[in-house]
């Protein structure tokens, strides 16, 4: 319920954004539509006012319309002479300097008593202003044109910081919430994870202490015992679960170390013939319970790396002791080593269950553990393969899975040798 609670909260959360973020984008472009109104606004006022001025000159008005030029049969321009030219131009420069409007222009006056059509392109052409000079419209309509062609120009520059500021936030609303949403999703596998964990750890050290507390009982409740045997065999028992228990918290506590980067490794020259050796021989019994096989093919012939030999060992142990949970019924399990250039690779395969492929990214990720359903035969904590990979990692080695549901796993280490081997 609290997942579908979740998801509902992310869906509902990028809908709102969502809207939030079409608001936005709607604000701008309703900005760039009252930019362009004052634009037009301004246009017309300062062609207005020029006409306006024009027709308080009527030794201007009156030169102005003797010659046409026609442009392409449709239209007729009056062809001004220099002081029309100058006059019009100084009046333009001026009212558009009184109304703060600095750009690039060109001007025409359409000759009068000639039917203006206009082009096709100038139809939908919004850079083009027009007005009548009504001082001399009752005898010939003049119309003086305005052309602003950077008109487009002006307006985006005039959004140009507003726009790129919008843009650069909308962008990193984005990429927050995206990242806020993969954050909320890890931690809730995290959480998941950390209950699976606790519960693990609370059934691993409850067998030891219940085992301990039992043979601690055995031994007050016999307390006249003068047999050396039984003595032996409740503090055998005591002294082996108290060593799951040391071994089970070292665990933990070196995972724990290791997210924090916080492990220091004591790295000497070490033969890893020789730690796999060990490690079989610490393990080799749970397979000798079991009936199993280990089946060892060391053909490395250069085995000397710079590391830290207890922890080799322990990552060793728990390649081993994972091949051994994860087998089906008796443990089937073949170690090989060999060279590569300057490194040593090390093979471990099993014929266990296997591991689904939709797993086989998230095996390494501390306290993960392949779901089984309701079924509960395979202890630990999810720490071994995480606490694998960072030994690993710290070794500058690699480590890669290979596995198929039902047929089993293999895990090939590659770790760098010693140079002067």
């Amino acid at each position: 319920m609290k997942l579908n609670r979740t998801y509902i909260l992310i869906i509902v959360s990028s809908v709102a954004l969502a809207m939030l973020l079409l608001i936005q984008v709607s604000w701008i472009f309703q900005n760039a539509r009252v930019k362009e109104e004052l634009f037009n606004e301004k246009a017309n006022m300062v062609l207005s006012k020029t006409a306006e001025a024009l027709c308080s000159d009527k030794e201007t008005c009156r030169n102005m319309g003797r010659y046409c030029i026609l442009d392409s049969s449709i239209e007729c321009r009056l062809k001004l002479g220099d002081n029309e030219v100058r006059k019009i131009d100084d009046l333009l420069r001026k009212y558009m300097h009184f109304y703060n409007f600095h750009i690039d222009y060109s001007f025409e006056v359409i000759m009068p008593g000639v039917q203006v059509a206009f082009k096709p392109e100038e139809k939908k052409n919004r850079n083009i202003f027009r007005q009548r000079i009504d001082e001399v419209a009752f005898k010939n309509g003049l119309e003086l044109k305005l052309i602003l062609p950077e008109k487009t120009k002006f307006i985006r520059d005039e959004l140009g910081s507003l726009f790129v500021t919008s843009l650069v936030l909308i962008m990193v609303v984005l990429v927050l919430f995206w990242k806020t949403i993969r954050s909320l999703i890890r931690e809730k596998k995290i959480a998941a994870h950390t209950t699976d964990f606790i519960n693990n750890m609370t059934h691993e050290f409850k067998t030891p202490l219940t085992n301990i507390a039992l043979a601690g009982k055995m031994i007050l409740k016999e307390s006249n015992i003068h047999e050396a045997e039984k003595i032996r065999q409740y503090m055998g028992i005591i002294l082996d679960e108290k060593e799951k228990l040391r071994l089970q918290v070292e665990q933990v506590l070196s995972m724990s170390a290791l997210e924090r980067d916080d492990l220091p490794l004591l790295k000497t020259e070490v033969d890893f013939h020789q730690l796999i050796n060990e490690a079989v021989k610490c393990i080799g019994i749970q397979i000798e319970n079991k009936k199993g096989v280990l089946k060892l093919e060391m053909e490395a012939a250069r085995t000397v790396i710079y590391g830290d030999k207890n922890h080799l060992i322990n990552m060793l142990y728990n390649l081993i002791d994972n091949a051994i949970k994860y087998a089906k019924e008796i443990p089937d399990i073949y170690i090989h080593t060999s060279n590569n250039d300057h490194n040593l690779i090390f093979t471990i395969s099993d014929q266990g269950k296997g591991i689904e492929k939709e797993y086989q990214t998230q095996v390494f990720d501390p306290f993960f553990r392949v779901p089984t359903g309701n079924t509960h035969d395979v202890k630990g904590f999810g720490l071994g393969l995480a606490y694998v990979k960072k030994i690993v990692m710290l070794h500058q080695g690699n480590i890669e899975l290979y596995s198929e549901e039902g047929k089993g796993t293999q895990f090939i280490l590659t770790l760098p040798l010693v140079h002067n081997e």
